[in-house]
């Protein structure tokens, strides 16, 4: 199980280029892909999402790449030799056109636009992946392993919650059955106030009680909840992304206790639901990081 939210950095050098790749992670339903780098790289961008998308599979990853030009490219500079002589043609035409012979410097041929070309205002994209790919697989790799330990923060935390839900669904179990016990003996009590006295066992009494009993029995949600803490605690441990059957499961959960709220109409049941909707209501908060 992995956590949605994480960093990742990775650096590669090669002869001409240093790649630093930045990534980061926040929980979002779908998986969504951004890559701030510079426009040249933009028909990379498709490598890029595809490299991301097979290490995770949900929230939104923003990549960040910083391109530098290494120490090596400046073996990459080229005299543009035809300009160079177009230069020194006109330098020898300026001499002739004001009588005096001029002597151009190294610098005056320096000083002019394109003799010399680095190609540092270029980036050819091919050339510059193949330093930036390992940077992506650094920062990956990086941010795979912070999302798992968190993940493993999460899963802990997880099965100690469910263990005090479980906690709470026991307490209910055991204060359920005692219900219907008594509300026949408030039955009882109000047929004496009002000067009935109706047998025990007579046919309204039993019907009204049975179909009370009915109302409030709560045993089908209380194994429901069981079931769902074992499928619960089960996808913690499972191979595939687990986030959105989690939360699926805390959307059942809820109503599992909110019908035992409403069918069980006892006052302590009612303090043990709160306070077990406040458990789960941490536990869907948590889900929600959960890729």
């Amino acid at each position: 199980m992995h956590s949605m939210t994480g960093f990742g950095r990775g650096s590669a050098t090669s002869q001409t280029w240093h790649a630093t790749v930045e990534i980061n992670s926040v929980n979002r339903k779908q998986a969504e892909v951004v890559v701030q780098a510079p426009r040249e790289l933009s028909e990379l961008e498709g490598r890029i999402r595809k490299a991301v998308l097979g290490v995770v599979s949900r929230g939104r990853i923003q990549v960040s790449i910083n391109l530098e030009r290494g120490q090596g490219a400046l073996a990459s500079i080229k005299v543009d030799a035809a300009l160079a002589r177009a230069f020194h043609h006109a330098f020898t035409e300026l001499g002739q056109a004001v009588g005096q012979q001029v002597f151009p410097t190294a610098s005056d041929y320096l000083r002019q636009p394109g003799i010399l070309n680095s190609g540092a205002g270029e980036i050819d994209a091919e050339d510059a992946w193949q330093t930036i790919k390992p940077a992506l697989d650094d920062a990956l790799a990086s941010i795979a392993a912070m999302r798992q330990t968190e993940g493993a923060h999460l899963r802990e935390d997880f099965l100690a919650r469910l263990d005090i839900l479980a906690a709470f669904v026991a307490k209910i179990a055991a204060e359920a059955p005692a219900r219907p016990i008594r509300q026949r003996e408030l039955l009882d009590k109000r047929l004496r106030e009002a000067g009935l006295d109706l047998d025990p066992a007579d046919e309204r009494v039993v019907r009204e009680l049975a179909l009370f009993a009915d109302r409030c029995d709560v045993s089908e949600e209380l194994t429901r909840l069981d079931s769902h803490f074992a499928k619960f605690r089960e996808y913690l441990d499972a191979a595939e992304p687990p986030g959105r059957a989690l939360d699926f499961l805390c959307q059942e959960m809820f109503r599992e206790f909110n019908t035992i709220g409403s069918k069980a109409n006892d006052a302590g049941i009612a303090h043990t639901i709160v306070e077990a909707k406040t458990e789960l209501e941490k536990i869907r908060e948590q889900v929600q990081n959960v890729e």
